[in-house]
């Protein structure tokens, strides 16, 4: 396969195919971030073993592009869904002494809480202008916190390969 102008080589990795170029991503902590292109297993659950094509790269392109460019938006837009998650799943725990047995986090805002969302694992785009965010959670370690977007917008929250 040559090399796309955006997305440069496309290899098999251990979740699919990635660019090897990674990106950075605002926000976010860490340096550099793989982006993995299209689906890892198809509908009878095998790996994808053929990689994506020009037209489907370019699609993603598009895709990955907007979300960039959107980017400030989408954030203002995670740090909100995300803490009313976390108020409805874990502050009873986490705000309470008695019940967590440790000093309360008082995570009290959006900003507070966006802290413990810092460490993308990798950005999966897909087709229909579809991405998949999964992150390391703080609060969370074992299901984690994965993101799904259409069209810049968040129609799912949930654990890891749970959107």
């Amino acid at each position: 396969m040559k090399a796309h102008k955006f997305w440069g080589e496309v290899e098999e990795d251990w979740a699919g195919f990635s660019s090897v170029n990674t990106f950075s991503i605002p926000h976010f902590e860490q340096q550099q971030v793989t982006v993995f292109l299209g689906e890892e297993f198809d509908e009878e659950g095998d790996e994808i073993d053929t990689p994506p094509d020009a037209e489907e790269l370019d699609a993603y392109e598009a895709t990955f592009s907007s979300f960039i460019d959107q980017l400030d938006h989408i954030i203002i837009e995670i740090k909100e869904q995300s803490f009313r998650r976390y108020q409805k799943l874990y502050a009873h725990y986490y705000e309470d002494e008695t019940k967590s047995g440790q000093p309360p986090l008082n995570i009290n805002t959006p900003g507070k809480h966006f802290q413990h969302l810092k460490e993308i694992n990798y950005i999966r785009v897909l087709p229909n202008q579809t991405i998949q965010i999964p992150i390391r959670y703080g609060i969370d370690t074992e299901h984690g916190l994965e993101i799904r977007l259409e069209n810049n917008s968040i129609t799912a929250m949930a654990g890891i390969a749970e959107t």
